[in-house]
This record gives structure tokens, C-alpha cells and sequence, in this order.
């Protein structure tokens, strides 16, 4: 996403095509515009619906900046992403203005420092985004949900999560925190693990209804836009609209890529994973070494066993929290994130947590993104038995025949102390980052030359074509925005059993997977069904089985009309008498929009590629051993039954054949081919589940574009 100070020259731009002046404007909507006034009118709404776009967009860089700070203990910065008369709530902890949130930051966070103390753990993933703007473009709100990972090595370790209901503002031209709420779910020591915090766990309130999560940005009424400039150029003006379309475009790419990186890495898809990277591409690994070229990214990647997952091995890699910029020429990405790592053997009872910050650069070619540097700072690697308080695990150096091709980079050797670098400057001064005092970075040099700058070719001075298809082109990056939304909302709903909201997520036409049964064809099935299960209402909620729907790659429709998400279930459940582990699936979901809002047209869940018998043992301590089958619901039964959709169902619980559980390995599909190669993977599934022996459950046969695959 781009920084601040381009940002700032967007908004100056911006604000001139919506100047208001009380005399000889156009407005937007009036009757018998014809000409180029018409041209002018169409560009000057055009500019709003781009500026709105970009807020969303703005919102969530705001509070990923917020956890890649907190991880380095920058109370500072992070001070300064809040609004002038901010207001914060942690849980009963509360500060108001900024000079107050950053002693709090300093006290309650840092422990009265700046930084982290040497082996001091500070990470505070946010995942699961729900944005909405106002209309106006002046204010946001937004939930999220955090998972913090804190403590001390030789001290302490503790668990803790929570809702974010959050407000944002529009202060002088530059989005910032305006309110921000934490609220409580579970926390505990790492030791005997975490627990719900409150007897009866409360429900926070949305700050949505299920027909605003699929409109990130109403439309703004014709008699609300300001009046256009009428001595603005729209030739000129289009021009730098379609830059900033662009970007989105850009940016939407460069995270599926990233995305799906982490996908091909969780099963070791070493060919897909090498395929991702240029020819001369460079993988560096701090304090190991740098791989260069596809057979030398092959061969690190080696380092972690021959491709291809066997049974028990888990190798799950988590893309999160991560800032995309589109470098100036359009032919360069960078990208920082946190990736967190579960890993381990069941056969052999080894588990283990890993943490790191990947730093990226990709260059466009022919068309396609690709990686060309990928640096990883590892942060924390630690035995799950034993936990980050107790536990520092180095691994050896590689092997002769997996040692790299080259020594990092002097200025990428990690030591105590060491950030990786944030190549972004602060969202809301516009400034580069401050660093604790005797802080250095790592990760600011490059690996490899820059690329050569593409040669722009002149725009086309059919202004009518470029208008519709920069309208169009818009319309792809808010349909990516409103499939994050709307896979959020169904965690949301499903967490608290929130099942006639849930329904209204769903389409006239749509459908949805119930778990080890079947698919429910139609709103009002679904909707019906969902009535047989535990009322909203039911209290005493001692149970949280979440639903954390992460890391999508999305896929928009040509006409921005249609979309499919792959995204990650990444399943923690808590009680409030007892510790509980993770488990994770994966999630295959289709948004239409109908009627001007997004919906689902379907909802499968792929379930449970691995899971934890408990928390002591995590998923290490599974075992193989035969379930009887789930039991059909006679009462309600589906409209789609799994046993009948054939080898896409083959090995999961109520499909077809022999359950396979975890430790055992169930097949994983994909409904895209790899986004820089074209590789097919083996379980390939490029339409809804039920779409192959059920032809009138496809979009396509409804109106919609199939998202490409």
C-alpha cells in the first residue's frame, strides 16, 4: 500500500477535483450534461469512488502498522497513529489524548522502556479485518480480532486475544485511531494455557449488519458529492486516477502471491513455492545464508525435508499483518509482514512455535508478479512443551549439501536488538520510523540491482474507454476488499452462533456446507436449518470455537462482479475451565454482488487438516484411531449430501470412503492454478464444490462470471 507522503499528494489531488466554490460549478447528476462536461462529471465521480476506495485500504494499513510496531515495543509510533483526542480501552485499562495512550503504551506494555528488553516478546497479530467508511469519507469503523504472544525468556510467557471494535477519522487529511476498544476474550499463562476470561463470555457488539459488511463504502448520494472544478482537465485528472487504480490492482496481486506462497509452503510444494521466484531470484535466510536462483531456493527449501508433507508432519506457515507498497514505476513491490509458524512431527511428538518478519521485493514481468527477494528474519523458534519463557531453540547450520551460495548481508546479520527494517515511513507523519536507542536494522539493503523502468507507453485519448475501464478496474479492487469483509462477518457470526444473521450473508441462490453432512441449496434453506441449532441467545457461554478466516487469495471477476477467496481457518478454542490447542481447515468461498451488496454465493469449509487432542500436548500428541461416522440430521437432512459429490469429498468426515483424520493427511485442493507458473495442482477445484455434479449451483449458469482460476 502506498505511503504516506504519495498518499498525500493523492489527497491534494483529490481535494482540487472536489473543490466547492459557490458559483459556476458543475454537480454530478444533472440532466442534459452532454459533451465533455458529461467526461468531467463522470472523471470528478470517478475521483470520489477512487478516494473512498483507498480509505478502506488506509484503515486497515493504520492497524497492521500497529501490531508491526508493538512486535519492536515502538510506543512512540504507535502513539502516533491516534487522532488528537483519541480515546483507548484495553479490557478495564483505559487513556484518552495521545501523551496519555503512550504512557499507557509505555507502562503497561513496555514496563517503563522503550523497546524490548533483550528476550522479550511483544507480538500483537491483528487478523480478520471488517471495514466499513461512511459515506462521507470522513470516518470509519472497524473489528478485528488480536492474538498476543508476550512475555520474557528466563521469565515469563503468556497467552492472550481479544474483539477490536475501533473507530477512525479523517484529521486534516491523513486517516487515523480515533477510539479504540479492546475487548477480552482469553488469556492466560503459556504454562497451562489460556481460558475464557469472563464465566458467561460476553458477545461483543458489531458495529455492522450483515447488508453493510458487503458495502465497505456506501455509495454517496448525487446531491452529496461536492461540485466538479470546471476548469479541470479530466484527461489529466483520469490520468492520475488511473495510477492510483492501479496500485489497488497491483497490490491486490502481490498479496494473493504472498498468500499463496504460505499455502504452497504449509503442504511443501517445493516446485509451486520455486515457481513464485524470478530466475535470478534470491532467498535469504538471516544468519544462514543467501540462496540464489531457482536451485539454490530448491535446495533451502530442502533444509526442511524432501516435498511433500508425510504423515504427521505439520508445516503450517501463516502469512499475517502484512504492508504492501508498489514502488514508483509500477515494475517493483515491496512487502513486511510477521509469518508464524506451527510445526512439528506427530509420529515423533516434536512440536515447535516459530516467528519471523519476511521483507520482499517483486518486480513485474511480462505481466506477472514474481518474487525476486525474499528475506526471513527469524525472531523466536521455541519446543511447544516448554513454551518462549523456557525454551530458545538454534537450529544447526545446514548441511554440506543444503549450505547456501553466499553469506548475508553484513547489514542483515541478526544480533540483539536488531528490526528489520520498515521501509514504509509512519502512515500518519509521513516520517521514517524511530528506533529505540542502540536499535539497528536489518533488511535495508538489496540483495539484487534494482530492475530497469518500464517504458510508459502514452495514454490513448479515448477517454471514454479509459473511463469505463478504470471503472471497471476499481470495481476488481473493492470486490477484494468486500470478500475479506465478508468472510470475516460469517467468523463473526458463526463464533457466536449468530445464525439468522449468518443467513443474511448468503445470496437468494447461494449455498452452504454444513460441516460432515452436506450443502443447503438457497437462503431460506439455509436460513431454515440454521434455525434447528442453539439460539444466539443461549447462555451460559462457556465454549469459544473461532473461526479466524485469514491469509486470502482472491480472485476477482473481470467485471468486479464476482469473486472467489481461499482463506485459511486458523482455529483456536478456549473454555473457561480448561486450556485448549489450535486446529486449522481451509475455507473455499464464492461472493457475488446482488442488488448492489456483496453476498455468498457458496461457503465450503475443508476440515480439520490438523488438530490439537489438548493443549498440553498440542497436535504432536494426536494419534491415529477410527471415528464413527458423523450421524445425518434426519430432521433437516441436506439438500447435497457429500457422499455424493465424489472424489472432491474423498477422506473427510461425511464424505466418501475412509475418514482420514489428523495425523493422517487429508488431500488438500486448490481453486487456482500457480499464479506465476500456471502449475495445476493434483487436487485441482476451480468451481464451487458441488458445481461439477450440480451444474445450477454455479454462478456461471446465474448471470456471473466465473472468477478467473
Amino acid at each position: 500500500m502506498p505511503h504516506d507522503r504519495p498518499s498525500r499528494r493523492r489527497t491534494s489531488l483529490a481535494l482540487t477535483l472536489t473543490l466547492v466554490v459557490t458559483t459556476g460549478l458543475l454537480r454530478t447528476g444533472i440532466a442534459g450534461d452532454t459533451g465533455a462536461d458529461a467526461t468531467r462529471l463522470r472523471v470528478h465521480r470517478l475521483a470520489q469512488n477512487v478516494e473512498r476506495a483507498e480509505s478502506v485500504r488506509a484503515v486497515k494499513r493504520l492497524q497492521e502498522t500497529y501490531a508491526q510496531y508493538s512486535q519492536f515495543g515502538l510506543w512512540s509510533e504507535m502513539t502516533a497513529l491516534f487522532a488528537d483526542d483519541a480515546q483507548l480501552s484495553y479490557g478495564a485499562g483505559s487513556a484518552r489524548g495521545r501523551q496519555a495512550i503512550q504512557n499507557y503504551f509505555l507502562t503497561d506494555f513496555g514496563d517503563g522502556t522503550n523497546g524490548l528488553k533483550p528476550g522479550g516478546l511483544h507480538t500483537q497479530i491483528v487478523l480478520r479485518p471488517l471495514i466499513n467508511v461512511s459515506a462521507d469519507g470522513q470516518t470509519a469503523k472497524g473489528r478485528w480480532w488480536e492474538l498476543s504472544m508476550t512475555g520474557q525468556h528466563g521469565g515469563k510467557a503468556d497467552w492472550a486475544a481479544g474483539i477490536f471494535e475501533n473507530e477512525y477519522v479523517r484529521e486534516r487529511g491523513v486517516w487515523k485511531i480515533a477510539r479504540l476498544r479492546y475487548n477480552p476474550m482469553f488469556a492466560g499463562p503459556y504454562a497451562t494455557g489460556w481460558r475464557n476470561v469472563d464465566e458467561d463470555q460476553k458477545i461483543v457488539p458489531y458495529h455492522f449488519t450483515p447488508d453493510q459488511t458487503g458495502v465497505p463504502v456506501p455509495d454517496l448520494p448525487d446531491a452529496a458529492i461536492p461540485a466538479a472544478d470546471p476548469k479541470m482537465n479530466p484527461a489529466t485528472a483520469l490520468a492520475a486516477l488511473e495510477q492510483r487504480i492501479a496500485a489497488m490492482n497491483e497490490e491486490d496481486k502481490v498479496r494473493n502471491l504472498q498468500n499463496a506462497y504460505g499455502y504452497y509452503m504449509d503442504r511443501k510444494m517445493w516446485d509451486d513455492v520455486t515457481d513464485l521466484f524470478t530466475t535470478d531470484g534470491a532467498l535469504s535466510i538471516a544468519n544462514i545464508g543467501v540462496y540464489d536462483g531457482p536451485a539454490g531456493i530448491r535446495r533451502a527449501l530442502e533444509r526442511s525435508g524432501p516435498a511433500g508433507l508425510k504423515q504427521g508432519q505439520l508445516n503450517e506457515l501463516v502469512q499475517l499483518d502484512m504492508a504492501v507498497t508498489l514502488e514508483a514505476g509500477g515494475m517493483e513491490a515491496r512487502s513486511r509482514g510477521i509469518e508464524f509458524g506451527m510445526l512439528g512431527e506427530a509420529d515423533k511428538e516434536t512440536a515447535f512455535y516459530t516467528l519471523a518478519v519476511f521483507e520482499n521485493r517483486y518486480v513485474k514481468q511480462d505481466g506477472t508478479w514474481r518474487i525476486r527477494e525474499m528475506r526471513i528474519f527469524p525472531l523466536m523458534k521455541t519446543d511447544y512443551a516448554q513454551g518462549w519463557a523456557k525454551s530458545q531453540v538454534v537450529d544447526p547450520p545446514p548441511a554440506k549439501h543444503h549450505a547456501p551460495d553466499r553469506p548475508v548481508l553484513t547489514s542483515d546479520v541478526m544480533a540483539p536488538g536488531s528490526i528489520p527494517a520498515f521501509f514504509q515511513s509512519n502512515p500518519v507523519t509521513g516520517k521514517a520510523v524511530s528506533l529505540p536507542a542502540g536499535a539497528r536494522t536489518v533488511g535495508h539493503e538489496r540483495l539484487l540491482r534494482a530492475p530497469s523502468s518500464a517504458k510508459l507507453a502514452a495514454p490513448s485519448a479515448d477517454l471514454e474507454g479509459r473511463l469505463k475501464e478504470a471503472e471497471r478496474r476499481l470495481a476488481v479492487s473493492k470486490a477484494w476488499d468486500a470478500a475479506e469483509n465478508m468472510n470475516t462477518a460469517y467468523g463473526d457470526y458463526l463464533d457466536d452462533l449468530d445464525f439468522n444473521n449468518l443467513g443474511r450473508l448468503f445470496a437468494e441462490k447461494g449455498h452452504k456446507e454444513v460441516p460432515f453432512s452436506g450443502f443447503y441449496v438457497g437462503r431460506q434453506r439455509i436460513m431454515a436449518r440454521d434455525a434447528t441449532a442453539p439460539a444466539p441467545g443461549s447462555r451460559p457461554r462457556t465454549m469459544l470455537p473461532l473461526h479466524w478466516l485469514t491469509q486470502p487469495v482472491i480472485l476477482v471477476a473481470e467485471d468486479g462482479r464476482s469473486a472467489a477467496a481461499r482463506t485459511r481457518l486458523f482455529q483456536p478454542a478456549s473454555s473457561r475451565t480448561r486450556a485448549m490447542g489450535f486446529a486449522g481447515g481451509m475455507y473455499h468461498n464464492q461472493v457475488v454482488l446482488e442488488n448492489g451488496v456483496w453476498k455468498f454465493w457458496s461457503v465450503v469449509i475443508d476440515e480439520h487438516y490438523f488438530s490439537s487432542p489438548t493443549y498440553e500436548g498440542g497436535w504432536s500428541s494426536a494419534k491415529l484411531t477410527k471415528r464413527n461416522p458423523p450421524v445425518q440430521d434426519a430432521t433437516y437432512p441436506p439438500d447435497i449430501p457429500l457422499t455424493k459429490l465424489g472424489d472432491r469429498e474423498l477422506g473427510f468426515r461425511g464424505g466418501v470412503g475412509e475418514e482420514i483424520s489428523w495425523p493422517g493427511l487429508l488431500p488438500m485442493w486448490f481453486h487456482y492454478r500457480n499464479p506465476v507458473s500456471g502449475r495445476v495442482p493434483d487436487k485441482y477445484w476451480p468451481d464451487c464444490v458441488p458445481c461439477r455434479d450440480y451444474p445450477e449451483t454455479s454462478m456461471k449458469n446465474h448471470g456471473y462470471l466465473l472468477p478467473p482460476s
